[in-house]
């Protein structure tokens, strides 16, 4: 599994109206995409405006070829694209180990 982890800025005064835009894109947009397992969101506590979201995938290419290259991709930068400040930062993952 990969966890694809983009760490989001988005524009001042917009906190509410993103949490809502975020959480609507990723169950209406993502999910139906192949190789989707599930996601997580965590928004800033000293920084409000900063948003890490943790989206986890079957393999690297379920992300980068199928999802990011599909109309679905387009549908999801609709929904978010017009709150962020700056290009999302996004790296990919592996589990290395886990608590149990």
């Amino acid at each position: 599994m990969i966890l694809e982890l983009a760490d989001i800025r988005i524009q001042p005064g917009q906190q509410a109206a993103f949490d809502e835009a975020i959480q609507r894109g990723v169950t209406t947009v993502i999910s139906k995409a192949r190789g989707y397992r599930g996601f997580k969101v965590n928004k800033g506590v000293e920084s409000p405006e900063r948003y890490l979201l943790m989206i986890f995938w079957d393999t690297l290419e379920d992300h980068t070829i199928h999802f990011r290259q599909s109309p679905a991709f387009a549908e999801w930068r609709a929904i978010v694209g017009s709150f962020f400040a700056g290009p999302p930062q996004v790296e990919h993952f592996e589990l290395l180990a886990k608590s149990q």
